[in-house]
């Protein structure tokens, strides 16, 4: 059971790091799965982890009162925008920019709300 926590913390920890770059991933929730991952399989990960410098402040913010830097507030926001007006320039089907949309919303909704560390 250990190995399968293990491999899952390396997926999420893999996720997480894409998420980074990608604005439909949220590498804050992957980077929590990837602590949990590695808090059930190894010590010296899960203690990497939260120690990083770059991967570890969002987990310390998040764990410490579920809040989000402002900058990562403003990333995520101008991220979010940028795939839906590519995905309108390259025509996605107004059905489905119209879903796409209201997601992206949703999400901006959720981060705008948190509070900030």
């Amino acid at each position: 059971m250990q190995v399968l926590w293990h491999v899952f913390g390396l997926i999420a920890l893999v996720l997480g790091v894409v998420g980074i770059v990608t604005p439909q991933l949220p590498t804050v929730l992957f980077l929590l799965l990837a602590a949990l991952g590695f808090a059930r399989s190894s010590d010296r990960l899960h203690g990497w982890l939260p120690g990083h410098p770059v991967l570890g402040p969002p987990i310390a913010d998040w764990q410490g009162g579920e809040a989000i830097r402002r900058r990562a507030k403003w990333l995520a926001s101008g991220s979010m925008l940028a795939v839906l007006m590519l995905s309108a320039v390259f025509g996605l089907r107004p059905l489905l920019l119209a879903i796409q949309a209201a997601a992206l919303c949703s999400v901006a909704l959720f981060i705008w709300t948190r509070p900030e560390a």
